[in-house]
């Protein structure tokens, strides 16, 4: 009898135990919970106010990757240097990448038309992928397969419990989805809408949008390209301008005072996936 409760008392720890989980940033944690849900504990690297370009983990979260069972990564530029690190410090971990089976999109760069020619050219032009794949539904479904799969691999035990949330989390997903469809239906595709970062690559072109960059080659324009970005702004009806928390906006203020527009502050970053998109949907539309 008693070995018996003793098998079931380790029996219950298995199954019911969490596995640990450390992922680069915020979004990860929401989609990781929406499919993990009490079995796992998130721990995140790039905290708000952070930028994942230029971050760099402190001491505490080194433990928290010492300790970790799986690493969700995403694609972000300072996991370029410090995967392995984490990898080294802590050899047991598994280190998983969301982005696969996700096509990437090229990073846009800013266009402007030259001066004296009146031809298009790029300013910069692409340079590089753009990382920010978890602003787009469609991607989204794929990034909560992937985690389903490896939890299921990790932790076969509670597949089912596992397939459950992920059934839940796709279904909420295919809500977010219908509802931005029907905020943009009555605007033309190809709509533009103007953005300090570029960092809505995906979701402009899941929804057959474009945006136009304001930063050129990383940086605030200078004057002249301020005024050109103006006329180019007031030419395409822009509505509002959409920054982020995590760079300076002084030159998109500049525009939106000379437009009349609003600046709108959303970070991909942010927890709340579906409110951003949704928020921004409702923002390019011209509803409040």
């Amino acid at each position: 009898m008693k070995k018996i409760i003793l098998l079931l008392v380790l029996l219950s720890t298995y199954i019911f135990s969490n596995i640990n989980i450390v992922v680069s940033i915020l979004p990860e944690k929401s989609f990781v919970k929406a499919v993990g849900g009490k079995k796992v504990n998130v721990s995140v690297m790039v905290l708000p106010g952070n930028s994942p370009h230029t971050y760099e983990p402190k001491p505490s979260q080194m433990k928290e990757i010492a300790k970790a069972n799986l690493y969700f990564a995403i694609g972000v530029e300072f996991e370029k240097i410090w995967l392995p690190r984490f990898k080294d410090l802590n050899g047991k971990m598994q280190i998983i990448d969301l982005t696969q089976g996700i096509t990437k999109l090229p990073m846009q760069a800013h266009e402007h038309h030259g001066e004296h020619t009146g031809h298009k050219h790029e300013e910069m032009g692409y340079s590089s992928l753009d990382p920010h794949v978890w602003t787009s539904p469609a991607n989204v479904r794929i990034i909560a397969k992937n985690i389903y799969n490896a939890l299921a691999k990790a932790d076969p035990e509670n597949k089912e419990y596992y397939r459950q949330n992920l059934d839940s989390f796709i279904s909420k997903i295919n809500e977010t989805d219908r509802k931005i469809r029907a905020i943009l239906a009555k605007i033309p595709k190809g709509s533009k809408f103007m953005v300090f970062h570029p960092s809505w690559g995906y979701f402009a072109h899941e929804y057959g949008l474009v945006q136009l960059p304001v930063e050129v080659e990383g940086k605030s324009p200078k004057p002249r390209e301020l005024i050109a970005l103006i006329k180019e702004a007031r030419a395409e009806k822009i509505k509002a301008i959409f920054t982020q928390p995590e760079f300076s906006d002084a030159a998109a203020q500049t525009m939106a005072k000379e437009l009349k527009i609003s600046v709108i502050k959303v970070s991909p970053l942010s927890k709340k996936w579906s409110e951003n998109l949704l928020n921004i949907a409702r923002a390019i539309a011209g509803n409040k």
